[in-house]
C-alpha cells in the first residue's frame, strides 16, 4: 500500500512539475516563487523539497521571479547586472596571488603536456580566472552564469589532460580556451533547444485548450478526447498528451473514463 502510494506521489509530483514548467514557458521563462509553491500545495512538500524544485526550475533556464513594489516581475533584462556581479565575485574569488615569469609558465605547461598530474591542477587554478571572462561573452543568452563557469570549468578539467597532443607550449592557451567556449557555446544551443521543445509544449496545450473551449462552448457542456479529435482531427495522442502537460485542466476537456487519467 505505502509502495503505491509513494508511485501515486510521484506521478502527481512529475505532472505538476510539468505543470509549473508549461506555466513559466508562457510567462517567458519565467514564474514566481509564490505561483511554483501554489502549484505544489497539494503535495505538502517540505521547504527543503521546495527549494530543489526551485533549483531544478533554475538549472531548465526558468527564473523564479521577485515581485517588485507595483506587484509586478521584475523584467529579466533588470537581472543582467546580477550575472555580471555572479561572474565578478567569481573571478575574484579564484585569482591566485601566485605570479609566474614566462619561463615558469611555461614550465608548468609542458609538465602538464607531459602528463604530471600536480601542473595540471596547478594549470586548472591559473585559467580558472579566464573561465569567468569567457562566460561574460555568453551571459543573457538562457544560460545562468554559475552554470557557464560550470561547463567551462569542466571542460578546462577534461583540457589540461589532453596537452599531449600539442607540439609546443605555445599552443595551450589556445586549445584550453577553444574548449571552454565550445562548451559554453553548446549549452546555450542546448538552452535555445530546451526552450524551444517547451515552446512546442506550451503551443499544443494552448491549441488543445482552445479547440476544446470551442467545441464545449457549442455543445454546453464538457467535451470527451473521442469528440474533440473527430471534430477537430488532431489526434487522440497530442490531446492526451496535452491534458497530461496541463496537469489534466483544460476546461471543458475530459477524458470518456476518470480512471484513464491514472494511465496516463
Amino acid at each position: 500500500m505505502a509502495q503505491d502510494q509513494r508511485a501515486t506521489q510521484e506521478i502527481l509530483f512529475a505532472r505538476t512539475l510539468a505543470q509549473v514548467r508549461a506555466l513559466a514557458g508562457m510567462q517567458h521563462n519565467r514564474i514566481s516563487r509564490e505561483q511554483a509553491e501554489e502549484a505544489f500545495e497539494s503535495l505538502s512538500l517540505s521547504q527543503e523539497q521546495l527549494l530543489l524544485v526551485f533549483d531544478y526550475l533554475q538549472k531548465h533556464n526558468i527564473r523564479i521571479g521577485q515581485e517588485s513594489e507595483e506587484g509586478q516581475e521584475e523584467d529579466p533584462q533588470d537581472q543582467e547586472p546580477l550575472e555580471a556581479d555572479c561572474l565578478e565575485e567569481y573571478r575574484r574569488s579564484v585569482l591566485t596571488d601566485e605570479f609566474l615569469s614566462d619561463g615558469e609558465r611555461e614550465a608548468v605547461i609542458l609538465s602538464a603536456m607531459a602528463g604530471e598530474k600536480q601542473a595540471q591542477h596547478r594549470l586548472i587554478g591559473l585559467f580558472l580566472p579566464r573561465v569567468a571572462e569567457v562566460a561574460r561573452l555568453y551571459t543573457g543568452q538562457g544560460v545562468l552564469p554559475e552554470d557557464l563557469i560550470g561547463e567551462g570549468n569542466l571542460a578546462l578539467s577534461v583540457g589540461v589532460t589532453m596537452l599531449g597532443c600539442l607540439e609546443n607550449a605555445d599552443e595551450a592557451e589556445g586549445m584550453l580556451m577553444k574548449m571552454v567556449m565550445d562548451a559554453m557555446e553548446d549549452a546555450v544551443s542546448q538552452s535555445f533547444h530546451d526552450r524551444e521543445r517547451d515552446q512546442k509544449v506550451v503551443n499544443r496545450v494552448n491549441q488543445v485548450a482552445e479547440k476544446a473551449g470551442e467545441l464545449s462552448g457549442e455543445l454546453h457542456r464538457k467535451v470527451t478526447v473521442s469528440e474533440l479529435s473527430k471534430e477537430t482531427g488532431i489526434s487522440r495522442k497530442v490531446i492526451e498528451d496535452a491534458m497530461r502537460m496541463s496537469g489534466f485542466k483544460i476546461e471543458g476537456l475530459q477524458l470518456e473514463d476518470p480512471q484513464e487519467q491514472r494511465s496516463l
